[in-house]
């Protein structure tokens, strides 16, 4: 069974910036891989709310992209875990994603 794709909203420069250095590292909006540990991720299903809570009031000069990983071309371990006890869980990545797990890039609008 194929291994499930996951999802990270990012600022397109960041993900160009990824793509020059051949992986991406940044954590969540304002946090890097190294200050947060692993790289926050969602589902297809949870995607919209992750990009309304961290972008919601978003007015950068950057488009937002999607970027769409194939869990099975990842090197880092992938653990689903909730941020409290019993609350939903979310992918997340304990480390760099590779630019070659990146199967695609969707540029995000709002619902």
């Amino acid at each position: 069974m194929p291994e499930p794709e996951i999802l990270h909203i990012t600022e397109r420069s960041l993900w160009d910036a990824a793509r020059e250095r051949g992986t991406y590292e940044m954590s969540t909006r304002g946090r890097t891989l190294r200050e947060e540990g692993f790289i926050h991720c969602s589902t297809r299903g949870q995607l919209p709310r992750v990009a309304q809570f961290l972008y919601g009031s978003y007015e950068g000069p950057d488009e937002l992209v999607v970027l769409v990983i194939d869990a099975g071309r990842l090197d880092a371990p992938l653990k689903y875990e909730a941020p409290e006890p019993g609350g939903e869980e979310f992918p997340h990545v304990y480390g760099p994603v590779p630019v070659a797990a990146v199967s695609a890039v969707e540029v995000w609008s709002r619902p």
